[in-house]
């Protein structure tokens, strides 16, 4: 009797048959069941805008525009990324936080803005619990203090030597206050008992390029995605690496934890998030697009190749690393004496 009527008209039926305020509410509660798993079915049916909350060329372009491309061939509609950089990543990501949740603005979101900014800034313009939807963490990456040649210094020691020599004087590049980079090269200063002049940039590929000049002579690197070929050419010089672990690229250089701050740990990662309240529907079509890509050899080898691990995990393992780091920070920030600004 059903046969080639839709959901939509089977309910409307429900309806004529038993009219009312209670056949109404029954007709809302059936639509609204329906309508997230027919509206999952459906997407993509438009262009996916990404947003990318740096400029081109550093370590969260690169990772954001692997994950768009994937999710572009995956979900044949184009992914169309659109960077939006300031305040530390906080502007593009505030963007995707008040977006509609229809899965048509997604984008890239950092340690900095969901676990380190709670801590940093007085006022957030966006809950990261409540107004973000994990979707996968797409990459960790190993931070590391890169400088200038003529910077008299070659490992930890000789920098702060230089540094408790020149008190206030010796100035360093970030890509924005508040971001993991910042907080990272605070809590060393802290540790090592010396003074340094904080210069913010937009992101890595401004802050690079102040560095290549020598208008600064000493960069906090959350990666070494964008700085890695200049390390290698001997345009620019690798102190240490923040992370815990070195990295592949530069075996033989030490971690700062190795260089007399034991327990030292300061490394980033990148993910892909939506605005809160995404349909779960939409969450899985979208992690799976984007895991696949990451997964994928060309892609993986290219992203290990500039210094970045491929992570790829679930929206529920990524929701748990963004709330570990809110709890990490925390008193890290405290420590350094860093005011929320």
């Amino acid at each position: 009797m059903h046969r080639g009527r839709t959901t939509r008209d089977r309910i409307r039926n429900i309806g004529l048959r038993w009219p009312g305020t209670a056949a109404r509410a029954l007709c809302l509660l059936l639509a609204s069941l329906v309508a997230p798993a027919a509206w999952a079915q459906s997407y993509p049916a438009k262009p996916i805008r990404f947003i990318v909350p740096f400029p081109p060329g550093g370590p969260t372009d690169i990772c954001g525009r692997t994950a768009a491309k994937g999710i572009s061939d995956a979900l044949g509609q184009p992914v169309v990324v659109e960077n939006r950089p300031g305040a530390g990543g906080m502007i593009g990501t505030e963007t995707i936080a008040k977006a509609p949740a229809d899965g048509y603005t997604i984008g890239v979101a950092t340690i900095s803005a969901l676990s380190v900014g709670p801590h940093v800034f007085a006022k957030m313009p966006f809950d990261p619990v409540r107004d973000i939807a994990p979707i996968t963490n797409l990459c960790l990456t190993i931070g590391a203090l890169v400088a200038h040649p003529s910077l008299p210094a070659n490992n930890v020691a000789e920098l702060v030597a230089h540094a408790k020599a020149n008190p206030g004087k010796l100035a360093y590049a970030s890509t924005g206050v508040g971001t993991i980079v910042h907080l990272g090269m605070e809590h060393f200063a802290q540790r090592a008992g010396i003074q340094l002049n904080h210069v913010p940039y937009k992101g890595a590929a401004p802050a690079l390029a102040d560095l290549l000049a020598g208008t600064v002579l000493l960069s906090a690197d959350s990666s070494l995605v964008a700085a890695a070929s200049n390390v290698k050419s001997g345009k620019l010089k690798l102190i240490a690496v923040t992370s815990a672990k070195r990295s592949p690229l530069f075996p033989d250089t030490p971690t700062v934890a190795e260089s007399g701050y034991p327990g030292f740990d300061v490394s980033a990662w990148f993910g892909l998030v939506g605005p809160g309240g995404l349909p779960r529907e939409i969450v899985a079509r979208l992690n799976g697009a984007a895991v696949k890509a990451l997964r994928e050899k060309d892609a993986t080898e290219r992203l290990t190749a500039l210094g970045a691990e491929v992570v790829a995990d679930t929206p529920e393992q990524f929701a748990r690393t963004i709330s570990d780091g809110i709890a990490r920070w925390g008193p890290v920030v405290k420590a350094t004496g860093l005011k929320p600004e």
